[in-house]
């Protein structure tokens, strides 16, 4: 990059992609066609050009892409990414002498001046260019020839204003004219850190018989049922041995029974800690063939990281100062008030021996991806320090760039937000409890429209193990399917925990938002054959999901107007293939609703009057629609929304 000179008379600002001033790097995955963005100007009124560079970092090569200019000042420009790494990028602007030439040349000749000192001046701009672009000098000497040779001056001007010579001249500017931003960073990733489809299961859970607990070769067996349900990313809780000091029982309870198997969250026993597998559930060859069968099948085991430990954990034993010690001689447990995890014991990151710590943490996870686990989903990292998580991911996706990192943070806006910038590639979020039209319309704004876009990647769950949301408690069977479709048309990311989700369980314990009987306390036995209505509208969006582009991207909504605070409507557009779909959903769990929608024709590419047809992707149904309003009526108990496919 070339450092301005006094001479520099281009102003760059306002560059886009940014995150935090260039603190953090931007995001985006393989494929990706990103927009640059800047305002670049100059005083006066003469023309400038500017353009982007990116260097990749992996090969060290730079490319050059030159910036259109869109108003006032604004220059933008597209790039597609096809290789991941980190990559850097900068603007450069510079006061652009040969368009200025062409400029003043033009007016004269059209004036009805003479322009043979104008055309002189022309020939010396392009001596001095041909002077320094080798690869152009040859060219360039050949129009210098035929500008000077014209037999007129008409002819002499039409060569000028030729676009050829333009793009040989387009290079030429003088260092010391030359403007530059400050060097900023985009990583790109692989495609699955946009787009994936999440199923949660507790492999303790996954055997067939009552009674028996669950092995990794019986979550082999399930494999192709979660693969003919559509999803890519087979999640579990921790896999490790559970604490058996305070362990708790059903539903949480302090008093344990002997039979009572504990939570996984509570890691580790005399049998092992974070690098160790409960022997219940196999062996490590056993987990490895699962990962490799898993893989198999087009599906990625997801495996869950809590750096906790149970009071029995060997860390409590070996290393007495990475824990917080009582007054009284006993170590701090978890709190989060008015819960209490006497079962569960948070490490100290404000130990002296952090940095002891940080590494024995770090290789917990590189022993796993030895293991083959390529996706972590890391628990509550939000109560860890945040330069341990920018130093432990950047480690290990230096090596291991395939690696993706999921954020089980619901917490304060501003801390899920520099996770996300610290390397996480995707996040838990607030979809869980944005229930209303007007909040979905916000929520999706915040995350799409800002900043936020560059570098935090939504991955929307409907529940969770310890979450069962108010509008799954009253609303049934309806509510189950309508915010399974909206978490899978909203985000190109989603999840569910996914058995109590196919099987409408919304029993709730007590007054809280959680399962009764939950299933992080005791094993369960589930009829992997039955059929539930939820399972199969489950399937035919999935099914969806991987047949549209347009749902491959969070990034690309758009919301259109509708005559109902009940009837949700957005539009979804892939550029590249042209699939463009209009989702349309019914937000109340009870009632039928109509309403006239107001089709967004500019952005789904339909010109005003033209007749178009629509079907609909979850009913099968077709309808040739004709101007900006169209009619949608829904009844939640039939379907509670439309997928509507524009068909060429």
């Amino acid at each position: 990059m070339i450092k301005a000179s006094g001479k520099t008379r281009v102003i760059i600002s306002n560059v886009k992609p940014v995150v935090e001033a260039g603190s953090y790097p931007a995001k985006a995955v393989i494929g990706d066609t990103i927009t640059f963005s800047a305002d670049v100007f100059g005083d006066g009124h003469d023309a400038i050009s500017a353009s982007l560079y990116i260097r990749n970092a992996a090969v060290n090569e730079v490319t050059e892409v030159p910036m259109v200019f869109q108003i006032n000042d604004f220059w933008t420009v597209e790039h597609t990414f096809t290789a991941i790494g980190k990559h850097s990028f900068w603007i450069e602007g510079w006061e652009d002498h040969y368009t200025n030439w062409k400029k003043g040349l033009k007016k004269k000749f059209d004036a009805g001046q003479d322009i043979d000192v104008e055309l002189e001046i022309g020939l010396i701009l392009l001596k001095k260019a041909a002077a320094v672009l080798p690869e152009q000098q040859t060219a360039l000497q050949n129009w210098a020839a035929r500008i000077a040779h014209a037999e007129t001056p008409a002819a002499a001007l039409e060569l000028a204003l030729d676009n050829e010579l333009a793009a040989l001249m387009y290079p030429y500017r003088p260092a010391d004219i030359i403007s530059s931003s400050p060097v900023y960073q985009i990583e790109i990733e692989r495609k699955k850190a946009a787009f994936s489809t999440w199923y949660e299961l507790f492999p303790r859970s996954a055997a067939k018989e009552p009674g028996r607990h669950g092995t990794f070769k019986d979550v082999i067996t399930l494999l192709p049922r979660v693969a003919q349900m559509g999803f890519d990313v087979l999640y579990f809780p921790p896999i490790h041995p559970i604490g058996e000091k305070n362990r708790k029982g059903k539903n949480n309870s302090l008093i344990a029974t002997k039979d009572d198997p504990g939570s996984p969250w509570a890691i580790g026993n005399r049998k092992g800690g974070h690098k160790a597998i409960h022997p219940q559930l196999g062996t490590l060859n056993d987990f490895k063939k699962l990962v490799v069968a898993a893989k198999g099948m087009g599906i990625e085991i997801a495996m869950d990281i809590a750096f906790q430990c149970a009071p029995d954990h060997p860390y409590v034993k070996e290393h007495p100062e990475w824990f917080i010690w009582r007054p009284d001689g006993t170590v701090q447990y978890a709190e989060n008030p008015p819960k209490k995890y006497e079962d569960i014991l948070p490490f100290n990151f404000e130990t002296d021996d952090w940095e002891n710590l940080w590494d024995e943490l770090k290789s917990v996870i590189e022993y796993w991806v030895d293991a083959g686990v390529t996706i972590f989903r890391i628990d509550n990292p939000h109560t860890k320090a945040f330069r341990f998580w920018e130093w432990t991911i950047g480690e290990v996706r230096n090596k291991h760039p395939e690696v993706l990192f999921l954020a089980e943070a619901f917490t304060r806006p501003r801390v899920m937000e520099r996770l996300a910038k610290a390397g996480f590639n995707q996040s838990y979020t607030y979809f869980t409890w944005r229930n209303s039209k007007k909040e979905m319309e916000e929520y999706l704004t915040e995350l799409t429209k800002t900043e936020m876009r560059y570098y935090f990647r939504p991955n929307f769950w409907p529940n969770t193990p310890d979450i069962l949301p108010p509008a799954l408690i009253s609303g049934g069977e309806n509510a189950h399917i309508t915010r399974l479709i909206l978490a899978a048309t909203l985000s190109s990311s989603y999840g569910v925990y996914g058995p109590v989700y196919e099987f409408g369980i919304n029993t709730p314990h007590g007054a809280k938002e959680e399962y009764v009987d939950n299933e992080k306390y005791e094993i369960q036995h589930w009829d992997w054959d039955k059929y539930t209505r939820i399972r199969e509208i489950m399937i035919r969006i999935n099914k969806i999901r991987k047949e549209n582009p347009a749902l491959q991207s969070t990034w690309n909504i758009e919301f259109a107007e509708t005559s109902s605070d009940q009837i949700l409507c957005y539009v979804k557009v892939d550029a590249i293939t042209k699939n463009r779909l209009i989702v349309v959903v019914n937000m109340d769990f009870w009632n039928t609703h109509a309403a006239m929608v107001r089709i967004p024709e500019a952005i789904i590419g339909i010109s005003p009057g033209t007749t178009y047809r629509v079907h609909d992707l979850l009913s099968g149904d077709e309808y040739h629609w004709q101007g900006e309003w169209q009619y949608v009526e829904l009844n939640p108990y039939l379907m509670p929304a439309h997928i509507f496919r524009i068909e060429q």
